[in-house]
């Protein structure tokens, strides 16, 4: 279903995001996330003489290779296109994401070692925004493999995914059919109907 009809407009500004998700040959993961801005209409820049319309405002790669347990073991980052000469300057800085794993911390770990003048606030969104939750999407499929799809806090722990949004409330349906343990909402008469014992069982 697309949105409601707009009120006549002129688009000014694109952005576009692609994260992809791989399994290596040799075990690690690879997520890759490429950011692209482009305009409507040229404009002068003063590092680079002129942008035209369609033109590549930004154009960023960024490359984080994981493991299983979401542990960075090496970032890669190139700047193709920005509106400042030096913004490529900043790239070899992502090569200290390795060592931090994707998990409860992690923006905080981010924002201390990349934040403001340290970073580059383009790729710095981009690795907090689709690439980290694109690396969950990619190792689901391990992670369903060993038991651990629902990225519990240890054996019989809560998983960590509840809460995140609202289809995964704790008091939603979908907690209560996936993960009943964990379940906080109301109980109906028929949850209660088929745990009570008939009354030939007492």
């Amino acid at each position: 279903m697309p949105l409601s009809p707009p009120v006549d407009r002129e688009k000014q500004h694109t952005r576009t995001v692609t994260v992809d998700g791989y399994r290596r040959a040799d075990g690690l993961f690879d997520i890759e996330g490429h950011l692209v801005d482009t305009k409507t209409y040229g404009f002068p820049n003063t590092d680079r003489g002129r942008i035209e319309a369609g033109e590549p405002l930004h154009g960023m790669w960024l490359r984080l290779t994981i493991d299983g347990d979401m542990l960075i073991h090496a970032a890669e980052a190139v700047t193709d296109h920005g509106p400042f000469t030096i913004c490529k300057d900043i790239n070899p800085a992502f090569d200290t994401l390795a060592g931090l794993r994707i998990g409860p911390g992690f923006r905080k770990q981010v924002r201390e070692r990349l934040g403001g003048a340290h970073g580059c606030t383009h790729l710095v969104e981009l690795l907090l925004g689709p690439m980290a939750t694109t690396a969950f999407q990619t190792l689901y499929a391990e992670r369903e493999r060993q038991g651990r799809a629902g990225d519990s806090a240890g054996p019989g722990g809560r998983p960590r995914i509840l809460d995140t949004c609202h289809a995964l409330a704790s008091d939603s349906p979908v907690v209560k059919r996936q993960w009943p343990q964990w379940y906080t909402g109301p109980e109906t008469d028929a949850d209660t109907a088929e745990t009570e014992p008939v009354s030939g069982d007492r």
